[in-house]
């Protein structure tokens, strides 16, 4: 776990990562993070944009729900 502070950037606020944390998840400047609240308060950043990810879900469920018809089209 790694505890990172507020910064003051400019007229702005960051949050700055560690190198090593960068390293480790892979991320590097200029990448986008997202934060989504938990329901029990918490907050969550990920990589993962959560709306592309619900389009993701709702198309697997689509592509299940017609699979023959995906399949018969495929032909």
């Amino acid at each position: 776990m790694a505890t990172l502070k507020l910064r003051a950037i400019g007229n702005s606020v960051g949050l700055v990562l560690p190198k090593e944390l960068l390293a480790r998840l892979n991320l590097a400047e200029g990448d986008s993070l997202h934060v989504v609240e938990q329901p029990h308060g918490s907050l969550l950043l990920t990589t993962l944009d959560p709306e592309v990810e619900e389009q993701v879900r709702l198309g697997r469920e689509l592509m299940k729900e017609y699979r023959e018809t995906f399949r018969a089209l495929a032909k």
